[in-house]
């Protein structure tokens, strides 16, 4: 099948070589959507990626608390804390995370060191185990200290993995072995208890090969391979999920003409309850789909229950905003608006803002950051404390969107009975058209019928049948084109009119949906 098999397709259309007028309305448009979606994309790309740009270089807003139990508390430094301490002055730069010297005192015991990073004060803890250094002097003596030595009772790091996973194990975790390796050649090199000359048995050179291992206490272990979307792809499919479900509403809204026919405040609580329930089932899957695929992920009944709820709320607010965004934009600007809303929230979660230039923490005001830090705080139970301003944030977004949508539903159920009214107007302009053009047709028949008879009596029945065939022929074709020219300006006109009631409401993006033509006929209320 070729382009020949469409012979309708080249029929009475415009060439080449010839001109119309269409050119002077296509192109000004054309040009306007290109340069207008051109600079959008480039703004988005330049958003997204300057929040990537440079993120080693902004490794050192990543601080990680060092505390030395080691410390006989007059200020003499133990060794190991020493070697950590010269590790870390050679590593120390814009691209490693900044070591904070905490002493002992600010936290007595580990436990109160992990508190401090389960409140995000630090990213991580690392600490240095009391005796460490006297044990490892003794150890490296030969004998049994040398035996019973356990080199993973040196140093220790606390850390939580559900928070930013893939930033923290690069960022966290492995520049802190980085600085324990760096600190193992440190301990090596320095004199008294580092000497390779004081090393005399198998089992002291064994401790000084391997004089510590880092011992990780992790918050919220979180390795599966799911975890990479969790800030990606997972928010952006919840908000195409709502758009989807949108469009069919207002499909079936608008092949139902529930806005011509039911009262607003009826419209506007049954909308709010179908897209609850579909956001109650819809954030369901997706927490489901999370824990599907936890692969041994810590993580129960309440933490599942919790995250529903909250990506409950997330989704209905989002159903709410774009809804909005339908409601009180121009069309042509409905698109724009939803991918800068989805590429804008999903670039403030890419990274903590630790890690980006400082313009970016005006993502604080985008719901999707708030909605994964209040995710991560309910995946570690409470290490990651920021509802007490991610909660209000997602609560005012979802009010404000409730409140205009609400109002929306009034706006468009006005401008719904302005087209209705406006359909019925040049129905009935129509109709009284064609009946006074039949009107007047009838009139010249019975005036050409009265001329008739009034013709010479010689001519021929044959010869007046013809005459009259003719001109009633010609008078036929004159009276339809006449009629066609009626019509065509009255639908220019209908058209017109629809463009203005669009330009004041915008009844949103709509997808056909399959509706029974018998249905439509019935009490649009029920």
């Amino acid at each position: 099948m070729g382009m020949w098999h469409y012979t309708k397709a080249t029929d009475n259309r415009v060439g080449w070589g010839q001109h119309s007028g269409l050119g002077k309305k296509f192109f000004p448009v054309a040009i306007k959507n290109f340069v207008l979606l051109q600079l959008l994309f480039l703004g988005l790309f330049a958003y997204c990626f300057g929040s990537l740009y440079q993120q080693t270089e902004h490794t050192h807003n990543i601080h990680i608390a060092f505390v030395d139990y080691d410390d006989n508390g007059n200020g003499d430094a133990g060794a190991i804390g020493s070697a950590v301490r010269t590790a870390y002055e050679s590593l120390k730069g814009d691209s490693f995370p900044t070591l904070v010297d905490a002493a002992p005192d600010a936290y007595p015991t580990p436990d109160d060191l992990r508190s401090a990073v389960c409140s995000t004060r630090y990213w991580g803890g690392l600490y240095v185990a009391a005796n460490a250094s006297s044990r490892l002097q003794d150890a490296l003596g030969g004998g049994p200290p040398a035996m019973a030595y356990d080199p993973s009772n040196v140093l220790t790091l606390i850390w939580n993995e559900a928070r930013y996973s893939t930033v923290a194990d690069t960022a966290v975790l492995a520049n802190v072995r980085t600085l324990v390796e760096a600190a193992r050649v440190a301990y090596s090199r320095q004199g008294g208890t580092g000497r390779l000359s004081r090393i005399t048995s198998p089992e002291a050179l064994t401790v000084f090969a391997n004089p510590w291992q880092l011992q990780q206490d992790d918050i919220q272990p979180t390795s599966q391979g799911s975890r990479a979307i969790y800030n990606t792809l997972v928010i952006i499919l919840i908000l195409i999920q709502e758009f989807f479900y949108l469009g069919a509403i207002n499909g079936l809204y608008a092949n139902l003409k529930v806005y011509q026919r039911v009262h607003p405040s009826r419209v506007m609580v049954i909308r709010f309850l179908l897209s609850l329930a579909y956001c109650l089932v819809g954030s369901l899957c997706v927490t489901g789909m999370i824990w599907a695929f936890r692969a041994g992920w810590d993580v129960g009944a309440l933490q599942f229950g919790q995250s529903w709820m909250v990506l409950w709320l997330f989704a209905h607010l989002n159903f709410q905003v774009i809804d909005v965004f339908t409601i009180w934009l121009p069309v042509p600007y409905v698109p724009m608006a939803l991918i800068a809303w989805v590429i804008m929230n999903v670039t403030s979660i890419l990274l903590p803002f630790e890690l980006s230039a400082a313009f970016y923490r005006l993502g604080y005001l985008f719901p999707s950051h708030e909605v994964y830090q209040t995710l991560l705080d309910i995946w570690s139970r409470g290490c990651n404390p920021h509802i007490h301003y991610a909660l209000p944030i997602l609560f005012a977004w979802w009010v404000v969107g409730c409140a205009l949508s609400a109002l929306g539903v009034f706006r468009r159920s006005h401008y719904a009975m302005l087209a209705e009214e406006a359909q019925a107007a040049q129905f009935s302009e129509r109709v009284s058209t064609a009946l006074a053009h039949e009107r007047e047709r009838e009139k010249k028949l019975r005036s050409r019928g009265e001329k008739g008879a009034e013709d010479e009596e010689g001519e021929s029945t044959t010869g007046e049948g013809t005459m009259a065939s003719s001109a009633s022929g010609i008078d036929d074709a004159e009276e339809e084109r006449r009629l066609s020219r009626i019509i065509t300006h009255e639908a220019k006109e209908e058209q017109r009119l629809q463009r203005n009631l669009s330009r004041n409401c915008n009844f949103g993006p709509s997808f056909g949906v399959a509706v029974n033509d018998s249905s439509s006929d019935t009490d649009g209320g029920r």
